[in-house]
């Protein structure tokens, strides 16, 4: 992984600049690496799988931090209450209400639309409970917003935050799908 700035991102904010120090001593602290580079470009999504406990948001805000990103996350609305909403919001949380249809996805995209600079990370699966079929929100986002994703695996057993692979959506749902879900079995196979 390298750490220099990418040429086409701005100067960090002096809240990544402050936080950027505690983000490697979190990593240090938990023993993870971080591994890969994240491209060069100015937006994407990015696929955070799998999603099994609480801990991969601290480590997931850490790794973004490592790469410079001003990341932001979809979450559900739960953890948005009191006492930890204002906070949640604060580094980069988006409030999803699970329980009723509000497209989500349209709003995202206008996101990507408004913003010169957008990295929204998203857990496939919906949820922290192994699932059969992860939901198709963060694929259709791409799609609609003309941007990559960007295919992030944690791994606790190797303590690992890695970059599997910047994957261009073809528009072919269920053919990519399989391409993607493939290469996450080679992550959780120690391949990748």
């Amino acid at each position: 992984m390298s750490l220099g700035k990418p040429s086409n991102r701005p100067e960090p904010s002096w809240v990544m600049r402050l936080f950027r120090p505690v983000a490697y001593l979190w990593l240090w602290a938990t023993r993870f690496r971080v591994l890969g580079d994240m491209p060069d470009l100015p937006k994407y999504v990015i696929v955070g799988a799998p999603h099994r406990t609480n801990w991969d948001l601290p480590h997931t805000l850490a790794a973004g931090l490592v790469y410079g990103l001003s990341i932001n996350w979809m979450g559900k609305d739960s953890i948005f209450k009191w006492p930890f909403g204002g906070l949640m919001r604060w580094v980069g949380g988006v409030s999803v209400d699970r329980s009723k249809s509000n497209n989500a996805v349209g709003a995202m995209v206008e996101q990507f639309k408004t913003k010169d600079r957008f990295y929204l990370v998203i857990p496939p699966e919906g949820t922290r409970t192994v699932v059969a079929k992860w939901k198709s929100g963060f694929y259709h986002i791409a799609v609609g917003a003309g941007v990559p994703i960007v295919l992030v695996y944690i791994d606790y057993k190797r303590r690992q935050v890695g970059i599997a692979e910047v994957f261009y959506p073809s528009g072919d749902y269920d053919t990519d799908i399989e391409k993607i879900y493939a290469i996450y079995r080679e992550c959780a196979e120690g391949k990748r």
